[in-house]
């Protein structure tokens, strides 16, 4: 994919820093949603359901970070017209999610 097609990202960086600083999960977790953030660029539809009564809503599992009975998740919306992503939030829940 070349660079002219790639989706912006908007807000992921400042959410993730809001969660590690709420959360503080290790190294190989951070490691692994910063990896997943970048990946929205190339396809934001990738694993996520839109959520009911939300037109742009998005949200879903970050893979491969299931710790015990938590999973960290992220909602965002995604603005075709714009061709951008906006993070909502990124959370870690009790699983089942």
């Amino acid at each position: 994919m070349t660079p002219a097609q790639a989706w912006e990202l908007r807000r992921f960086l400042e959410a993730f820093d809001e969660w590690a600083e709420l959360e503080e999960p290790d190294a190989d977790l951070r490691t692994m949603v910063l990896a997943w953030i970048f990946t929205r660029a190339e396809d934001p539809y990738e694993g996520v359901k839109r959520q009911p009564g939300f037109p742009n809503l998005w949200f879903g599992r970050v893979p491969r970070t299931q710790r015990e009975w938590e999973v960290v998740v992220c909602s965002y919306w995604i603005m075709e017209q714009e061709h951008a992503v906006r993070c909502d939030r990124i959370a870690t829940l009790n699983s089942p999610v």
